[in-house]
């Protein structure tokens, strides 16, 4: 028997969706995931659930009188304001309009990137978890951490600073690089250009005109060949050779009739 509390038996801290198969929810929990790098739909979840919360929380006190409330919205909207989620002029109403973008926003995997201490949110994530990022002096080691406003300017590489290369750059695209190209070049050789392209089609077409007629003597050969029948050859039978043995016998027995 476990006892209550067990670390290997701990609640979860998400609720899942009512409709699992939504398929416009499923689209756009599959964007949001690759946006922020997240490693499975149970991290978004647990933000939401973080985000439904403080709508109930806002609820319930928009419920209470008002003198109540105003003694109680104050630590609300300081926690949300933390995080600069909320101006410090905003209110209960604008609890209830916050979007899970906002949240995840947040996160320290995504304010590394943010700050180009990595490329790729991915590598962001990596760079987290392998101990490389530290807030305020101290190793972090959790993507979902929640920086503050004060902690954001204060987040860095742990130990020695770690070398990222730039992106690469892709290529453009063929059409924008002729673009670029046509806006360059001079109108004088622009001319010279299109004369050389209407040069180059027109012996395109001479050369496709030969070529029928080449095919066509090339096709008349075989029926010529066609025409004429071979005469079958006639195969030479070559000729036995004659038993010796048998040829003895027969002189052995016309001497013996003779004699």
């Amino acid at each position: 028997m476990m006892s209550m509390g067990d670390p290997k038996r701990t609640k979860k801290h998400y609720e899942t969706p009512n409709k699992p198969y939504d398929k416009e929810r499923l689209g756009s929990e599959r964007e949001i995931v690759k946006k922020y790098g997240l490693k499975n739909k149970r991290e978004l979840w647990r933000a939401e659930t973080i985000l439904r919360k403080k709508r109930e929380n806002a609820r319930k006190l928009l419920a209470l009188p008002l003198e109540e409330r105003l003694k109680r919205e104050k630590d609300l909207l300081a926690s949300l304001a933390k995080l600069s989620m909320l101006n410090q002029n905003s209110g209960l109403d604008d609890v209830l309009t916050l979007s899970i973008e906002g949240l995840l926003e947040r996160r320290l995997q995504t304010m590394v990137t943010r700050q180009g201490l990595a490329n790729t949110a991915t590598q962001a994530r990596q760079f987290v978890v392998h101990g490389h990022i530290a807030v305020n002096g101290k190793r972090v080691t959790a993507p979902s951490f929640l920086v503050t406003v004060d902690e954001e300017k204060k987040i860095g590489y742990y130990g020695k600073p770690l070398i990222v290369k730039p992106k690469m750059v892709k290529e453009k695209k063929k059409e924008e690089v002729k673009n670029e190209f046509e806006d360059v070049i001079p109108e004088e050789a622009k001319e010279e250009l299109k004369e050389e392209g209407a040069k180059s089609k027109g012996e395109a077409k001479t050369e496709e005109k030969e070529k029928p007629v080449e095919e066509k003597k090339d096709k008349e050969k075989p029926k010529e060949k066609a025409g004429k029948k071979e005469e079958p050859k006639v195969k030479e039978k070559k000729e036995k050779p004659k038993n010796k043995k048998g040829d003895n016998k027969k002189k052995e027995e016309v001497k013996e009739n003779g004699g």
